[in-house]
């Protein structure tokens, strides 16, 4: 597998949970949160934030910077680029071109 191949299913892995999403969205719409603001929007315990947590700043998706006591986390936008690409390309074949055998002669 191709190191772009490996990065990019890296990443879809890292975003394949509904906490992260959920987790990516409160940085979005808060940048800078605070670990443990997130843990109570999040609304789940201390310790499955904190695995969630480790594994998006793993995979790039999130920073986080030790503020003190506390660890300030915010999005890293340019890390999605490889999977937004894929994503952003995978668009039906131009004419209505079918890549399934025999499915134009079964419609």
């Amino acid at each position: 597998m191709a190191t772009d191949e490996t990065t990019t299913a890296a990443l879809a892995k890292a975003l394949a949970h509904p906490a992260r999403i959920r987790i990516l969205r409160l940085l979005q719409a808060t940048p800078g949160c605070i670990g443990g603001e997130i843990v109570g929007a999040v609304g789940l315990a201390q310790s499955t934030v904190s695995e969630h947590l480790r594994i998006l700043k793993a995979a790039g998706v999130i920073t986080g910077e030790i503020d003190g006591p506390r660890v300030c986390y915010a999005l890293n936008p340019a890390a999605l680029a490889p999977l937004a690409e894929l994503i952003m390309g995978l668009t039906p074949p131009p004419n209505g071109a079918c890549c399934i055998p025999g499915a134009r002669e079964n419609a």
